[in-house]
């Protein structure tokens, strides 16, 4: 890796670059920040360069900004060729676009369902069949999939977007299987609830049926007991910088406050929405037995983010404090 950079007052590390997609806002922007603050480079890639204008502006030469919409494959493939051509190699792949698709099952159209689908899961594959040929002829990289809470668990109003989640875990792990032996390292990022605009302006909502008015109401109830407390999306730069610097990455990564990534919650059968009683129950622990790497929770708050760590090559195994424990100071 070209360069070097400067972390903390005593550490040093190599520089990386790193090809970004979804940086105009929330995570992707404050993960190409930390990257760049500490001296590494970055393609940037939105569906409207000009909203990368102030990175250029302020890091110059370090950023390649590029528009992108990542449902066309040719244009991922195109936009990975110039990042690879302008920086001379790809270190840290990041498939951060994305958006949520609400609506019950029964409202979603057809339309919905499959622009849902084009980007959360299509984008992803597309940007990772792109940049898998660099990766390998140059002997290894680093692949960021960001998931969601709803990529191991299901909540009621959003199911495409947990379809979309859930197929883009399964993906996932099955291709760090595959390029584990090319030195290929693959981590999958699973946020909780944090202050970014997932639920406002980009995301999407179906049209509403008055049947679904009570489940609607019930839905949004939950959603406000979960998301009480958003976490900063700032808290998790420190966190990631580490994930990526880690010389074993673990296959998992729990951003926030929420149900264990192992744990996912679900509801008791027969119970209804508003029902006396009804209560989340955990399903017993399961260790995936071909998963490679570990499950690495950090609770990213508006102060910290901490981690815990699971081994998930061992079934049961149980959470224990990491040694990769960073802290972030948050936004005022």
């Amino acid at each position: 890796m070209s360069g070097v950079a400067e972390r903390g007052s005593t550490a040093i590390m190599p520089s990386k670059t790193w090809f970004m997609t979804g940086t105009s806002r929330g995570f992707g922007r404050e993960w190409a920040l930390a990257a760049l603050e500490r001296g590494d480079r970055v393609a940037a890639t939105a569906r409207d360069a000009g909203s990368l204008d102030d990175l250029v502006e302020a890091h110059g030469d370090a950023v390649l900004a590029l528009p992108l919409d990542v449902t066309d494959r040719e244009a991922a493939f195109e936009a990975v060729r110039r990042a690879h051509d302008h920086f001379g190699r790809l270190d840290v792949i990041v498939n951060n676009a994305g958006y949520g698709q609400f609506g019950m099952v029964e409202e979603i159209s057809e339309e919905e369902a499959r622009a849902q689908i084009e980007t959360n899961l299509f984008g992803a594959l597309w940007v990772t069949q792109a940049a898998l040929p660099y990766l390998r002829e140059q002997g290894g990289g680093h692949l960021l999939q960001v998931s969601s809470i709803g990529g191991i668990s299901a909540f009621m109003g959003v199911g495409m977007y947990h379809a979309s989640k859930w197929a883009l875990e399964g993906i996932s792990q099955s291709l760090a299987q595959e390029v584990a032996g090319f030195g290929i390292a693959v981590t999958l990022i699973e946020p909780g609830g944090f202050s970014t605009d997932w639920g406002g302006s980009s995301a999407r909502r179906a049209t509403e049926l008055p049947a679904y008015a009570e489940v609607r109401e019930e839905s949004a109830r939950r959603r406000a007991e979960r998301q009480a407390t958003p976490g900063d999306p700032v808290a998790s730069r420190e966190a990631v910088l580490a994930i990526v610097d880690a010389e074993e990455p673990p296959l998992r990564v729990f951003l926030g406050d929420g149900p264990s990534p192992s744990r996912p919650p679900t509801t008791s059968p027969g119970s209804r929405p508003g029902a006396s009683g009804n209560r989340s129950r955990s399903p017993p622990r399961a260790g995936p037995a071909e998963a490679i790497g570990s499950t690495h929770a950090v609770h990213a708050d508006r102060r910290t983010a901490t981690g815990r760590t699971a081994d998930a090559r061992r079934p049961g195994a149980r959470p224990t404090l990491a040694s990769m424990t960073v802290t972030a100071l948050a936004a005022p």
